[in-house]
């Protein structure tokens, strides 16, 4: 049947009594063409005269019902912050209901109780659901790494006469139902203009190249779409081809209708403020970094608005957002972050330097759970490592902060820092020759300890994300988490090697911070710097890798750092 036809079909069966003329005005139609639907009702001897089932039209009925739904809840859900570092997105509460029992009851109350919710980031907070519901978990472990995509593909065997939802969605009626035939998609009445698919007004959809309609997310996938959309989701997977796209990429919308939804009829959870907006009383909108911005800049939580993610940094989560007509950075310390971080350590840095006229203006800081409230530097930018006029005054401003002569209880210890990277790891290091690259290290660590040096307040985290150009040319050098007494020449490494420069890179950098050619002993021992931290915050990545995050190339290049320079430094040493 087509959808015309099925959703008159659906009427009169909830409603053998419904007239005609009524059924013309819940369907929007005419009364002409209801007519014409009944008599095809009819033909095809669904109904008796009195529209009680007929034997073939009971057989359609037992044939046409839905057989099983998949929920996507494997997400971050990182347009969420600050909520999603207590609860992934599928459990915030609307009326006190969370989002995903809401779909789950609705699914159940038309009959369907085969239901596979695909889940990732905090899984374990929906184990529960199993025995509240008799749903299955299907646990997504590339959820950090891949879209939705491949969260169907985990279920590709589940798709056929199944509906596909996420579980961010809620409906104000219950858009499943008990009978489907040919599959559909649901698009908002409203424009979106990320969406290229048009509903029009003849109920086709139309693929058009300026903003279109809404894509809600809500799919019922028939027996024949069910069997094409496994085939295209094998065939991503195998060639690892566009993996980072929703699952509605692999959808072949020819073989769809359209469904319409008022957009005042339901909403899709994606933000804090979206939550805000449909519940304001959610206990899910009291949450501690807001109320430390709140606290903080003395304001209700409704002037607190634009939240969205500033960056996924490596170590923390922060987000962005405008209060008053003003924007602040709310930093969130990422997994792991208690083990890698001493934030009495931190907070104590930040006292000696506030006073300093090249660092961030932070208005909160908390030295047990590290969040921290600083101003945006408005119409700003990071410096570029490649922009060698922005690295001479950004390698200058480091060596004036060396200069200052700052002095904090704490010390950076290399050596201590590596082991400790090695410990949190818990296991074997993934790189085959690591224990010969150590020895190596070992050494040049003996060697720089050997060495008269200055010891004052350094950076450590000298990357050149960090050093921020506001309009008018004026340079701040922001998170100094890591910071603690060392050895100034120990920044000039780190600024090198976070930007993966080579040997002429780092001797133009070392020249720079200088003002002229150091002697060999001063650019080997620099050399010998780029080696330990190298191998340092090569640790540091296999132990993030180790809480499922993978950090690409700048953890092959430090290893490598660590490695090349390391040999390098002893040639130099052997020749002397």
């Amino acid at each position: 049947m087509n959808k015309q036809l099925l959703d008159l079909f659906k009427l009169k069966l909830k409603d053998p009594q419904t007239t005609q003329r009524e059924l013309a005005q819940q369907l929007g139609i005419s009364l002409g063409r209801v007519n014409q639907l009944l008599g095809e009702l009819r033909q095809q001897a669904i109904f008796n005269n009195d529209y009680s089932l007929t034997a073939a039209g009971k057989e359609y009925l037992n044939s046409h019902r839905p057989q099983q739904a998949v929920i996507l809840a494997a997400g971050f859900g990182m347009r969420m912050v600050p909520i999603n570092t207590e609860e992934p997105k599928g459990l915030l509460e609307i009326n006190g209901e969370p989002l995903i029992e809401r779909l789950i009851k609705q699914l159940q109350a038309k009959g369907i109780s085969q239901i596979k919710i695909v889940v990732g980031f905090m899984k374990e907070h929906y184990e529960y659901l199993i025995d509240q519901y008799g749903v299955e978990l299907i646990v997504n472990p590339q959820y950090g790494e891949w879209n939705n995509l491949y969260s169907l593909y985990m279920v590709r065997d589940y798709l056929e006469d199944s509906y596909v939802v996420p579980c961010d969605l809620w409906f104000k009626n219950n858009p499943f139902s008990e009978l489907e035939d040919q599959a559909w998609y649901l698009f908002s009445d409203q424009t979106d203009p990320g969406s290229n698919w048009q509903v029009s007004s003849r109920g086709m959809i139309k693929r058009i190249t300026q903003e279109g309609n809404r894509m809600v997310g809500l799919a019922y996938i028939n027996e024949v779409l069910g069997k094409q959309l496994r085939k295209a989701l094998v065939k991503r997977v195998e060639k690892r081809e566009r993996l980072d796209q929703f699952w509605e990429s692999a959808l072949d919308f020819n073989q769809l209708v359209p469904n319409l939804i008022s957009s005042h009829d339901y909403a899709e959870i994606n933000s804090y403020e979206e939550l805000r907006d449909l519940d304001g009383n959610s206990d899910h909108l009291k949450n501690d970094a807001i109320d430390v911005i709140e606290q903080t800049l003395n304001v209700p939580g409704e002037s607190i608005n634009q939240i969205h993610v500033l960056k996924k940094g490596m170590t923390n989560r922060s987000f962005i957002f405008s209060c008053q007509g003003k924007r602040y950075i709310m930093r969130i310390p990422g997994a792991g972050t208690s083990q890698l971080i001493n934030r009495q350590q931190e907070y104590d840095v930040y006292q000696k330097i506030k006073a300093l006229p090249y660092v961030e203006q932070t208005l909160y800081l908390n030295p047990k759970n590290g969040y921290k409230l600083t101003e945006f530097i408005e119409n700003s930018r990071n410096c570029n490592p490649n922009n060698w006029h922005d690295v001479q005054l950004c390698i200058q401003l480091l060596k004036q902060m060396h200069q200052e002569h700052l002095e904090v209880e704490q010390q950076f210890d290399l050596a201590g820092q590596i082991n400790k990277y090695e410990q949190l790891r818990n296991a074997a290091s993934a790189y085959r020759d690591y224990g010969e690259v150590k020895q190596r290290v070992e050494k040049l660590l003996q060697y720089v300890d050997s060495l008269d040096k200055e010891w004052t307040l350094c950076h450590i985290d000298a990357n050149a994300d960090n050093f921020i150009f506001d309009q008018h040319g004026k340079i701040f050098l922001i998170d100094w988490e890591y910071a603690g007494m060392q050895d100034p020449h120990v920044d000039i490494a780190m600024f090198a090697i976070y930007s993966m420069y080579d040997q002429a890179q780092i001797d133009h950098l070392i020249d720079l911070y200088f003002g002229y050619p150091v002697k060999d002993k001063i650019r080997y021992k620099i050399y010998a710097y780029v080696a330990i931290c190298g191998l340092l915050w090569s640790n540091w990545c296999e132990y993030k890798q180790s809480l499922g995050l993978d950090f690409g190339e700048y953890s092959l290049a430090q290893y490598r750092y660590a490695k090349e320079y390391s040999q390098k430094v002893l040639q130099y040493l052997e020749r002397k």
